[in-house]
């Protein structure tokens, strides 16, 4: 194996594949990233089993062959390397890195050890605006459960219907909803996406901000087991979650009694500070919704910090009304919106409370109440 290649484009290359690669005391080749050079091109490859990352990276190639080096290690070492062109040799089980005047020998393991990549097999396909999608994700990953007890709420819901997908995350105490357009694929289908491959999905669109091409859209393919994910240079495979997601529309109030439109970067402050000022575990904040005052007063109380309350300036119609509140969810929601005013609508005390960007329907974010 021999190539060369320019620094930017392997630096590249190693960031989008290096989150995949992890340590795994059962199979420590894991923590490798797999480099295959043929004669049409070079490829940087890593999985963890259950997602498989494959970049192409723009070399000029002399010899075909392939080889597993230490992730970490190699880009590492790439990004301390000038903006330069990098030549790449393998030597017996070792790969040698020269760049102007530096030469590094690296040691690896054979890519015969290295765990197959399943095949990106057929299924139904989808094309939507990279910029929907990049905005999108990190709207909704962050309501996913964490833990795996039930695993199909510790993934994203992928539902494409109407010419539309819709993305949905819940861990039972909020809920995100997000509908983008497609630009091809009609069929309807209803998958769930691990929470680690959206996560991943969104890590590699915001790190190719510019494709010299010009592509502005990501293709998706639903198989039976599998996502493939392709965009630019970049191709992600990604196991299904297995199971049927929950009817979460079933919490999402039809009707509301309350209605307050404020300013988003203040009441992100306000309820940082009465952050300060809650019990651990609990983290419950109040927030009251005066009508006739038109303000929100935002209070909460510790044993052991003191007491907070405040007032912020509101749009408010409809009732008088009342709930408690998770201030992480909350700040959670606030930060997602992406409007500098946001509407929050609210039933009662005991239901769900919903929080929008004021003028755009497409996203909802949903929290559970602090029962008292």
């Amino acid at each position: 194996m021999k190539f060369s290649c320019i620094k930017s484009n392997l630096a590249q290359a190693l960031s989008l594949v290096g989150g995949v690669a992890t340590k795994n005391n059962n199979l420590p080749i894991l923590g490798n990233v797999l480099i295959k050079v043929d004669s049409q091109k070079s490829e940087v490859i890593s999985t963890n089993l259950e997602v498989a990352i494959t970049v192409n990276v723009r070399s000029k190639i002399e010899q075909e062959g392939t080889f597993t080096v230490p992730a970490r290690t190699l880009l590492d070492y790439i990004n301390l390397l000038p903006d330069d062109k990098i030549d790449f040799e393998l030597k017996e089980n070792e790969l040698l890195v020269k760049c102007g005047k530096t030469s590094t020998k690296i040691k690896g393991t054979p890519a015969d050890e290295y765990p197959v990549i399943p095949p990106a097999d057929g299924g139904k396909g989808y094309l939507i605006k990279v910029d929907d999608l990049k905005k999108a994700l990190p709207q909704i990953v962050p309501s996913a459960a964490k833990s795996d007890i039930r695993p199909e709420l510790s993934g994203v819901l992928f539902d494409f219907k109407n010419n539309a997908l819709i993305l949905a995350a819940t861990d039972s105490y909020r809920l995100a909803e997000k509908k983008i357009p497609t630009l091809q694929g009609s069929e309807e289908c209803r998958v769930i996406v691990p929470g680690r491959t959206a996560t991943e999905i969104g890590h590699i669109l915001s790190t190719i901000d510019n494709i010299e091409d010009g592509e502005k859209n990501v293709r998706i393919l639903i198989g039976e087991s599998q996502v493939v994910v392709n965009y630019g240079n970049v191709q992600m495979v990604s196991r299904l979650v297995d199971g049927q997601y929950p009817d979460y529309t079933q919490i999402i109030p039809k009707e509301f009694k309350t209605t307050a439109e404020f300013s988003s970067n203040q009441m992100v402050k306000e309820i940082k500070a009465a952050s300060l000022f809650t019990t651990t575990g609990v983290n419950a904040i109040s927030v009251d919704l005066n009508t006739s005052q038109g303000s929100i007063g935002i209070s909460s109380t510790s044993t052991q910090t003191g007491e907070y309350n405040s007032e912020i300036s509101a749009e408010i119609k409809g009732d008088e009304n009342s709930i408690l509140l998770n201030h992480r969810y909350v700040l959670d929601g606030l930060n997602s919106m992406g409007s500098e005013t946001t509407v929050l609508k609210a039933v009662n005390g005991d239901s769900p409370c919903v929080l929008m960007p004021k003028g755009d329907e497409s996203y909802l974010y949903i929290v559970m109440p602090i029962r008292k």
